[in-house]
């Protein structure tokens, strides 16, 4: 069996909390006693080696069913309500054979679309016996494409014991980060908190009511935490560790938070849909400085772009071209410095606004203006230009009303001794909605 080890673990940690939902608390007893309920539900109701779509985000049974498909060598599609206008593209790209959808009081229903998948990463996967994981990407700067992975390497990374943690499942069911926090905790006999939405207070609430440790989560919503004042509201002093990642994290955001939380201990991380998530080490809490690698995985830099290879890289994209090099390498499209052993991300190299030839990285203006007074949020891009190329474009969300004309002399003001003249912004756009996705990442497109 693929989670032997994980079965090993909940035996030695039977009565211990495993996860809590809705304010109910499950054993790890509990789990291995519904993990085999779906091991024999599987055997037959579901053909080995199925490509199961869940229709769910994390709860009881979607955990369970999640590792009696991996158990059962099954090809499995998380798919939670964050893409619900998506589901149908989705289902047709990765060649759905089986619906497994979970509702919020967590009834499950199978359905068996009469599909046969057959494309050739699958048959890969069936051929050595082994299960799959397909994710499909945010499309957060393009069309969404679906990274299939063979989830036996993905699991190796697990079978190495590490601390045992209390953790909010912030990231999604259906995200690369989601599953590796999942993982985690379980094959470390820490406890998964669920929360049934991803508001600060929610999260603060959580994190107060059941002693959470560790949030896993990005920077756009640790903006967001600290514009809410919830550690005013909230008993937060659990909180041990905040590992970010995603998205760049402003350096403006990285000081507020630090200043609200002293305490918290700072880890950036860094992954991708089509590598997993690479162990990661900050230079210091406070430092956007990284060392990533670590056992299975490989870096190098190539014109000022990070490349990795990795032992659980992807097989590939169901819906596009390889994007490995011919010895292995997948080019992340992600802009660095380096310092030694560190690195430093500035962004990516499709996000990179040429202004007459010189170089402007989105978040660093983003960080400057994000410290004016009275703004919440700040998403800066691009703009076609006839001179200059480009133009540095800046839609702002104000916390009070303000004239476009007002602030745009307030932000000159602000930005003359912080921002060379060609990265100030010379198109700015008050804006009242949010520039975030369901996944709590910037949107600049």
């Amino acid at each position: 069996m693929h989670t032997d080890f994980l079965v090993d673990v909940f035996e030695e940690s039977a009565d211990n909390d495993a996860l809590v939902w809705n304010d109910l608390q499950f054993s790890y007893q509990w789990l291995l006693d519904e993990l085999r309920v779906w091991q024999a539900k599987l055997h037959d109701e579901v053909p080995q080696g199925a490509v199961v779509a869940i229709e769910a985000d994390f709860s009881p049974k979607s955990i369970a069913l999640l590792l009696a498909l991996i158990d059962h060598s099954c090809v499995v599609v998380p798919l939670t309500s964050s893409v619900e206008e998506q589901k149908p593209e989705f289902r047709k790209i990765a060649e759905i054979e089986t619906t497994v959808a979970i509702d919020a009081e967590d009834r499950v229903s199978i359905h068996q679309t009469g599909i046969n998948a057959t494309h050739e990463l699958y048959k890969k996967l069936r051929a050595l016996g082994h299960p799959g994981l397909v994710l499909f990407s945010s499309g957060s700067t393009g069309k969404s494409k679906a990274a299939v992975h063979d989830f036996a390497p993905m699991l190796d990374k697990f079978k190495v014991r590490r601390h045992t943690m209390r953790t909010i499942t912030f990231l999604l069911f259906d995200h690369i980060g989601g599953v590796n926090t999942l993982l985690y905790n379980l094959s470390n006999g820490g406890c998964v908190i669920t929360v049934t939405d991803r508001r600060p207070d929610t999260v603060a609430r959580a994190i107060q009511d059941y002693q959470a440790q560790l949030l896993p989560t990005s920077p756009t919503f640790l903006n967001l935490l600290l514009l809410s004042g919830v550690q005013n509201k909230y008993d937060l002093s659990s909180l041990e560790l905040v590992t970010y990642g995603t998205e760049v994290m402003p350096e403006s955001t990285l000081n507020r938070f630090r200043d609200a939380f002293p305490d918290v201990r700072m880890l950036q991380t860094y992954g991708l849909s089509e590598v997993g998530i690479l162990r990661s080490k900050s230079r210091e809490s406070g430092s956007l400085w990284v060392k990533v690698g670590g056992e299975g995985f490989e870096t190098r830099i190539v014109d000022g772009m990070l490349e990795i290879k990795a032992r659980s890289a992807m097989l590939g994209y169901l819906n596009a071209p390889s994007p490995f090099t011919e010895d292995g390498w997948f080019i992340t499209g992600d802009a660095v410095e380096v310092d030694g052993e560190y690195i430093k991300i500035l962004g990516r190299k499709s996000e990179l606004i040429n202004v007459g030839g010189e170089k402007v990285y989105p978040a660093e203006v983003e960080s400057i203006l994000q410290l004016m007074d009275g703004v919440e949020d700040v998403s800066v891009s691009g703009e076609a230009h006839p001179i200059a190329g480009q133009i540095v474009s800046a839609k702002v969300k104000l916390a009070h009303d303000e004239s476009l004309g007002d602030f745009r002399k307030r932000m000159r003001a602000f930005c003359r001794d912080k921002l060379h003249r060609y990265k100030v912004p010379q198109k700015v756009v008050l804006v009242s909605e949010t520039m975030h996705g369901e996944r709590f990442k910037k949107m600049r497109r």
